[in-house]
């Protein structure tokens, strides 16, 4: 009798036991199953009703027809895997008189569960006239292999009020239900009736403690047990390397897995490299998880196809193409094709490398095009720019009746959001609102779509999405509430920013980094110290992700003097810029033509390894342009290895800023033979160089190549073209194409015109140009002043004097040249006739004396 343990397992009765989610009723102590259990039971019936005379005629039943006993019908049982033949057996022992006997029905339990017919083992269970252990031990089993953990624990606690004496065999069985249903304490509880009985010093105990242990989170308690174990086996040591992986420690599981041999004298075996391989895969330490699997081969250990399926997404997440070729080879030599965690795996590595032809093919001819494949490619088309195939295969999901999950309509609407097709977005978006609460949009879908919001500021919009947040209950989400922070922040509605954020219980750094930037852009530089304080009051210290959002703030609005400041400050602090800040900083330089100041962040960028970046060498080669050093842009660019669009583009932008366009169009000739897809920066910036080059058929050559790669024209293309048409002289081509084309001209095209007629004395067309942009710009003198240069080239000295006169009759002047130099870290500004320098006084005095000095010498 182990009565006297009832008080060590505090877990409900039987009878008040929850009734677990996959079952429907109750049938003396034991549920009916599932419907996901009732269709295995069917399709296992189905796929052996045809075997049933086959199973006859081959198994040895002579005792059908004369004596029978035990051994034989557990003989029979054993080799049984047809129901309906276990059915018939079933009847002859009942006839013979078998059916109470414990051995047999335990064989028959095990027959039955091998079968699927999971309704029958708790029949002939619930029927038994008497149970033994191995009877408990055979059917807890049977409900543990189903995932009836509940149920599990309902018959062990009825096994412990049988007067049945526990032996060590039904712990490890036990203990399982600790992962699935009880928990730590339960097993906690367990190890002390295990203790009690005298049963802990068993190896087979042991190993399932730690293995209970390790599931249940409690590493330190696992490796206590480990540490006692009298004797231990290669499952003690695998179970302590799967613990330690379960938790994160998965250098701690590689030292024990090379202590196996030193200590033991255990050489590890494919379950402990299998253990290793996954701990490192699903932790994040690809690079480790990929350099242990080759240790294992090496070691003579082929991996199986669950080992690959881990290795591959570490492959993916590194983008090792060549390794996951490799890895392809590996798997097809070896018949892993068929599993279809391998086939998605390779559809993302393909996927994350970029290479989504091969993507497609492995998708086309080896997937089983179930949801997660399908999810999975249109999340590649979606990062590589093909939105157009994303959308194909969404709809193909549709048509082929597969299921179009949550997952399938967040991976298109990110897509579209990221793609900058953000009305698409939006579209959709309203398509899965109407469908009906059939899939409701998650948080992820909230946050993509306030963000589509912010970027078009569509205020009216993100607040509608706003309210339904709040129906839903999702305003106090962090990633919804940072995504509502955001979307106002951009829309320059700082107030209702701070209510987004109040609504957030919990909030982090990123949060909090947000809405800092946010009233940076939203021109509250005033303010920000109190934010950072109230910051700081909420447990969050600045971090450099805050500089840089204030920062890029400041950038935004045009304070490059005070962004510069701010990374100087940075720089003496123990905040160190980061490679972002770099990225923030060196427009800010370009805008200021500050060139020594440029040069020292460029200098920062050397000394910290950023300049191996492309996007900060693009970054340093358009400052140097703009800040008129093309000897050194051309020199970081030449020295740059590999190159990307943005890096050609920042290098084609300054060749032509600076008149150099020949070099620009050969340089950009050479793009196209290397295999760049120009976009709108690129013809705009090679179109400057024809300008410069004067290059009329080469710019229309150029021009009409824009729409080979879905590239549209903007009124700045269309500027360039009517600039190069105008100072080739080609007035009347230049005159159509601004009637012409799409857009409305703006005052910059209507100039272009008119520098055109001034060079070449084109009066009435000018004329022409110069009442359109007097129209756009009535109060811009340039454009009057444009107008009288025209006159006088040609000679009309009247109509010279009459807009002198009407240009002094409404007191517009000409903007005053400006010039500045750099002297000491400090800019100075001067302008004509302007005595606001501080320094104005001494200034002038040496100019003066300059200037007589002059007029000496000349005398």
């Amino acid at each position: 009798m182990f009565s006297q343990f009832q008080p060590a397992i505090h877990a409900p009765p039987p009878s008040s036991l929850p009734e677990p989610p996959l079952t429907t009723q109750y049938r003396a102590g034991f549920p009916k199953l599932s419907s996901r259990l009732a269709l295995q039971e069917a399709r296992t019936n189905k796929q052996q009703s045809n075997q049933s005379v086959s199973q006859i005629q081959k198994t040895n039943t002579p005792f059908l027809n004369g004596e029978a006993n035990s051994t034989a019908y557990a003989s029979v049982l054993d080799s049984c895997t047809c129901p309906k033949f276990g059915n018939q057996v079933h009847a002859h022992l009942i006839k013979n008189g078998f059916h109470g006997r414990e051995f047999v029905q335990t064989k028959l339990l095990q027959m039955y569960a091998k079968c699927g017919c999971l309704d029958d083992v708790a029949l002939v269970f619930d029927k038994m006239p008497e149970r033994n252990l191995y009877t408990y031990t055979a059917f807890l089993n049977v409900l543990l292999d189903n995932g009836l953990f509940a149920e599990a624990l309902n018959y062990f606690v009825q096994l412990l009020f049988e007067d049945v004496e526990l032996e060590f065999f039904i712990f490890p069985v036990a203990l399982k239900v600790c992962g699935g249903y009880g928990g730590f304490e339960l097993g906690r509880q367990l190890h002390g009736i295990a203790m009690k009985i005298g049963v802990l010093s068993h190896i087979y105990v042991g190993n399932a403690l730690i293995d209970m242990y390790g599931k249940c989170g409690s590493l330190n308690d696992a490796g206590k047990v480990f540490d006692k174990m009298s004797e231990r086996d290669c499952v003690s040591w695998n179970s302590m390397v799967t613990a330690c992986t379960a938790n994160g420690r998965v250098f701690d599981a590689l030292g024990f897995l090379e202590e196996m041999s030193r200590e033991d004298n255990f050489t590890p075996n494919f379950v402990s490299w299998s253990a290793l391989i996954g701990g490192f895969a699903q932790n994040g330490y690809d690079e480790e998880a990929i350099e242990t699997l080759y240790k294992m081969r090496g070691l003579g250990l082929e991996p199986n196809a669950r080992i690959l399926a881990s290795v591959l997404p570490a492959c993916a997440r590194l983008k090792k193409l060549n390794i996951g070729k490799e890895l392809y080879g590996y798997i097809t030599r070896h018949g892993f094709m068929s599993s279809p965690y391998i086939v998605n795996g390779l559809i993302d590595l393909y996927r994350r490398c970029g290479v989504m032809e091969s993507a497609f093919k492995v998708f086309t001819k080896f997937s089983v095009r179930d949801e997660v494949s399908f999810n999975t490619m249109i999340s590649g088309y979606c990062e590589n720019g093909e939105i157009r195939k994303a959308k194909e295969l969404f709809d193909m999901m549709e048509h082929e009746g597969k299921s179009r999950d949550l997952i399938s309509w967040n991976s298109m609407i990110s897509g579209y959001a990221d793609n900058l097709m953000f009305d698409e977005a939006l579209r959709l978006l309203v398509d899965l609102m109407n469908k009906g609460g059939t899939i409701e949009p998650d948080s992820f879908t909230l946050g993509s779509a306030l963000s589509t919001c912010a970027e078009t500021r569509f205020l009216r919009l993100g607040k509608g999405i706003h309210s339904y947040c709040i129906v839903k209950g999702l305003q106090s989400n962090l990633f919804v509430g940072g995504a509502l922070v955001e979307m106002y922040c951009q829309c320059l509605d700082i107030e209702a920013a701070q209510k987004a954020l109040n609504q957030v219980p919990k909030k982090d750094q990123v949060i909090w980094n947000t809405f800092v930037s946010g009233y940076a852009s939203c021109n509250q530089m005033e303010s920000i110290q109190s934010i950072l304080q109230t910051m700081k009051n909420d447990g969050f210290e600045p971090d450099v992700y805050t500089w840089n959002g204030i920062i890029a703030g400041y950038v935004e609005k045009g304070y490059n003097e005070l962004a510069l400041q701010l990374f100087s400050d940075m720089q003496a602090s123990n905040l160190r810029p980061d490679i972002y800040t770099v990225g923030i900083v060196l427009p800010a330089c370009s805008r200021l033509v500050t060139i020594e100041r440029g040069k020292q962040v460029h200098a920062y960028a050397v000394r910290c390894g950023f300049e191996s970046d492309l996007y900060i060498r693009a970054a340093v080669v358009d400052m140097y342009g703009k800040c008129g050093l093309m000897k050194y842009a051309k020199t970081v660019h030449n020295r740059t290895e590999y190159y990307n669009l943005v890096m050609q583009n920042a290098m084609l932008t300054a060749l032509a800023m600076h008149g150099y366009g020949e070099d620009g169009i050969a340089l950009f000739r050479e793009m196209l033979i290397d295999g760049f897809k120009p976009d709108n920066v690129t013809f705009l910036a090679v179109l400057s160089s024809c300008v410069h080059a004067g290059s009329v058929e080469t710019g229309q050559e150029f021009f009409g190549l824009m729409g080979s790669y879905d590239v549209v024209p903007t009124l700045k293309h269309y500027t360039c073209m009517v600039d190069l048409l105008s100072r080739t002289g080609q007035l009347k081509q230049a005159h159509e194409m601004v009637e012409e084309m799409p857009m409305r001209p703006d005052s910059v095209i209507w100039g272009a015109l008119l520098g055109g007629c001034i060079t070449h004395g084109d009066v009435e067309l000018g004329e022409l140009a110069a009442r359109k942009l007097i129209e756009l710009e009535p109060n811009n003198s340039s454009n009057y002043v444009m107008l009288a240069n025209l006159y006088a080239s040609t000679g009309k000295w009247v109509e010279l004097r009459k807009v002198r006169q009407q240009m002094k009759d409404e007191e517009l002047h000409k903007s005053p040249g400006c010039s500045w130099i750099e002297d000491k870290e400090e800019t100075h500004v001067f302008m004509a006739w302007d005595r606001s320098h501080k320094r104005a006084k001494e200034i002038y005095d040496i100019l003066d004396n300059l200037t007589a000095e002059m007029r000496f010498e000349h005398v």
